[in-house]
């Protein structure tokens, strides 16, 4: 990943910095299906992550190809991952993280893609291409990227947070929720023990496991990507998140903060990707395409305040300046350093599976015994 992410760097030492729904949702996704052309001649069934797309894009789609479009969502990509690993339910387009994406290319999940059936690519900057997980693009192209960090209530903490450390203070205690996501809740632990997030060490992995353990009182929650909706709702102070996620709930609430914590985070890189057995491929690429369009692809960035590597939407002012000039955002370079992207571990993911399991267990029994007694 190095090559891939020295290139990253470069992209944030140029003068014009690279640019770039918890709610808006499964209802307003619903009400998008149900209004779908009555005339549609084809279907595309996306498979995504929650929060993800501007609601009006799936619309313009479906008017303008008379597809109608049946959308679902996942929490975590292991979650993803299962479901069609256990073989695939019949969807057509998916929006894996960069190391699955790695993963599941080595285990025959994703089809080729064929460039020339993509003429949009040529916005997309070269900077995101040809990456170490997918090399040339095979089998993926970039859609959005960010940053985990922690989303918090400046009312409740009374002070800028910038360390992992706020995550484990007593006077937080079940008022902290974590992303119900193996390799990110891990990775960040690891980082903050000292430890690299892609380690194949079990014993650094369960180092990682016993200390989250160990903290389990300040533990309200494992979130299946809603944290910004606890944060938002009072439920939790501090919440660990992806950084648009925070930054939309922060529009709604002038309390509500995103830090990326001195001790470094994780990078990370959504894709688009058509699996195996997709019932409708075509459609799939012609969507693809459709996404890579720099209007489309600003609104996306606009509306999901992620990072955007369509590098004509930048150049020509589609992306909000407030967001480009965003930190939050765009990190400066001496944080970007500090990231690191997360990387297929191999014969160690049932290890960091394992962990998980074990810390799950234990905060659940916690918080259905010790804490209750404790009220």
């Amino acid at each position: 990943m190095k090559r891939w992410f020295s290139l990253l760097v470069l992209l944030f030492t140029v003068a014009v910095l690279p640019i770039g729904w918890q709610q808006v949702q499964v209802r307003q996704v619903q009400a998008q299906q149900a209004q779908a052309q009555p005339n549609a001649v084809d279907e595309l069934n996306i498979y995504n992550w929650d929060t993800y797309i501007a609601p009006d894009v799936l619309e313009e789609f479906q008017q303008q190809h008379r597809v109608k479009i049946n959308y679902s969502t996942y929490g975590s990509n292991e979650e993803m991952h299962a479901r069609l690993k256990a073989g695939n339910p019949g969807y057509d387009l998916i929006f894996p993280t960069d190391y699955m994406v790695q993963i599941m290319a080595r285990e025959g999940l994703l089809a080729e893609l064929k460039p020339q059936n993509i003429p949009n690519l040529k916005h997309v900057d070269p900077n995101f291409l040809n990456p170490e997980y997918d090399t040339a693009n095979r089998y993926s192209l970039p859609y959005q990227w960010g940053t985990l960090g922690i989303g918090y209530n400046l009312e409740v903490t009374g002070q800028e947070i910038d360390s992992w450390a706020a995550m484990f203070m007593p006077q937080y205690a079940g008022k902290i929720a974590w992303m119900d996501d193996t390799r990110y809740t891990i990775g960040v632990v690891l980082m903050f023990l000292g430890k690299d997030p892609n380690t194949q060490n079990v014993n650094e992995i369960n180092q990682a496991r016993d200390f989250l353990i160990q903290q389990k009182s300040t533990i309200a929650a494992f979130a299946p990507d809603t944290g910004q909706a606890l944060l938002n709702q009072g439920e939790v102070d501090l919440a660990f998140e992806w950084n648009g996620d925070i930054q939309q709930v922060m529009k709604e609430n002038p309390d509500l903060r995103y830090a990326i914590p001195k001790e470094g985070s994780i990078i990370w890189i959504d894709n688009m990707a058509i699996p195996q057995d997709a019932p409708h491929p075509e459609t799939a690429v012609q969507f693809i395409n459709f996404l890579l369009e720099p209007h489309i692809a600003a609104r996306i960035s606009n509306f999901t305040q992620y990072g955007s590597p369509n590098q004509t939407a930048r150049d020509t002012g589609l992306i909000n300046q407030a967001d480009l000039n965003n930190p939050g955002i765009y990190p400066s370079e001496q944080i970007f350093q500090k990231l690191k992207a997360l990387e297929d571990v191999g014969e160690a993911a049932p290890s960091y599976e394992a962990a998980w399991s074990a810390i799950k267990s234990e905060v659940s029994n916690y918080t259905n015994s010790d804490r209750i007694r404790q009220r």
